[in-house]
């Protein structure tokens, strides 16, 4: 007889999809101000409860040195810009709407809004380090539509960071580490699908932020609440429709992947909360929090689990038991990493292996079986993650005799 279990589903995705998403804190571009719009102030989210912390950088000190990528030694003579004047030397001068977090080599990236040139802060020191040998869009002068700005900004799944100007025409990758290039990868086009909004529209599209997920693809959220799905290797950028359920003043200026796979989005307009973003269906719903602050931009290293989920889905559904009653199973959900075994099997030496649901064996033991209702106990290893796991029974010949699910909680 073959039966599914599927009251266990929910147990599965929501400990696997968890898994991998590692950061539970966000960075945020804030003002000293809940109130301001002087986007130069470096915070964290806790994203178990939304508070915001105390600043963790000033970026608004113009006296602060930074240091020079290249030789990773600190600038001893202060930048002389025309434009902007004493303020270049600010880490976050002219204001910051694009940051984004490289776990792998600790350090968040980010581009002033005014001046092209790609710096990041080494989060383990707090030093800020300029790229000053390297152009984003080569643009130096902003347009005053802004139309050439960086507002958007992530690290996909493949290890680049990517930028896109205000107007969708210049898609910017850039590696991380030891030496940066930068590659220009021209203009986004339009899905057909898309009509009347089109990802270079000032209207809808300008603005927002960037999240990667798994699966090769950015997903852009505009400052208009528009949602475009964007595929790296064609340059494709696909409508996906509005966030719902968003108060009418709010903007969409920050978006980062949560640690349960949902994308955290804030605002620089309306600070009455900040927003968790379901993007099966684009509904929004308040993070509780003791007070949100209006904010310009939010990181995480975590990638948005796409192809994983398909992945899965495909694996549960094949993922079944085999038992006609020959063995039970107790206590089922597994508690305390141990369970035990009632064998109504023929006599004879048995394996029984413990696998995860990507196949990985977790544990494997002999039993010999000499009578009906014989029992044993077994316990699992101490790193075994909450889940569903697989069971099997293979007979003397390694012939599979049985398969049953656990739900390890």
């Amino acid at each position: 007889m073959r039966k599914v279990l599927p009251y266990m589903f929910p147990a599965l995705f929501s400990g696997f999809l968890a898994f991998g998403q590692t950061d539970r804190v966000a960075y945020a571009i804030t003002d000293v101000n809940k109130e301001g719009a002087n986007w130069s102030f470096l915070r964290k989210i806790d994203l178990k409860t939304g508070a915001y912390s105390d600043v963790v950088l000033n970026g608004s000190d113009a006296a602060s040195m930074a240091y020079d990528d290249a030789t990773k030694k600190q600038l001893t003579e202060p930048l002389k810009d025309a434009r902007f004047g004493n303020l270049a030397n600010a880490a976050f001068g002219t204001g910051v709407a694009a940051i984004a977090l490289d776990k792998k080599n600790n350090r968040l990236y980010y581009t002033p809004m005014f001046i092209d040139q790609l710096r990041y802060i080494d989060l383990k020191t707090m030093k800020v380090y300029f790229i000053a040998d390297v152009k984003l869009t080569g643009d130096n002068a902003k347009a005053a539509d802004q139309s050439n700005i960086i507002t958007r900004m992530t690290i996909g799944d493949d290890g680049y960071g990517y930028a896109l100007t205000n107007d969708a025409n210049h898609l910017i990758k850039f590696s991380t580490g030891k030496k940066t290039a930068v590659t220009d990868l021209g203009a986004l086009v339009d899905d057909p699908t898309n009509k009347t909004v089109s990802i270079h529209n000032s209207c809808s599209s300008y603005g927002g932020d960037m999240i990667a997920d798994d699966d090769g693809n950015v997903y852009l959220f505009s400052n208009r609440i528009n949602v475009f799905k964007i595929n790296l290797g064609t340059k494709v950028a696909t409508h996906l429709g509005t966030v719902s359920g968003l108060p009418a003043t709010y903007t969409i200026n920050g978006a980062a992947v949560d640690n349960k796979n949902q994308v955290l989005i804030s605002s620089a307009a309306d600070n009455s909360s900040i927003y968790t973003v379901d993007m099966k269906t684009l509904a929004s719903s308040a993070v509780k929090s003791s007070g949100a602050w209006k904010t310009a931009d939010l990181a995480t290293s975590n990638i948005l689990a796409v192809r994983k989920q398909a992945e899965l889905i495909r694996l549960i559904k094949g993922f079944e038991d085999i038992d006609d009653g020959r063995i039970q199973i107790y206590p089922n959900p597994v508690t305390d990493n141990q369970f035990t075994v009632q064998f109504n099997l023929p006599q004879g030496n048995y394996t029984l292996q413990i696998k995860d649901v990507l196949g990985r064996q977790v544990s494997k033991s002999s039993t010999n079986i000499t009578g009906d209702g014989q029992t044993q106990n077994y316990r699992l290893p101490p790193v075994t993650g909450k889940g569903v796991y697989l069971i099997k029974i293979l007979d003397h010949s390694n012939r599979t005799v049985l398969t049953k699910k656990i739900l390890v909680q």
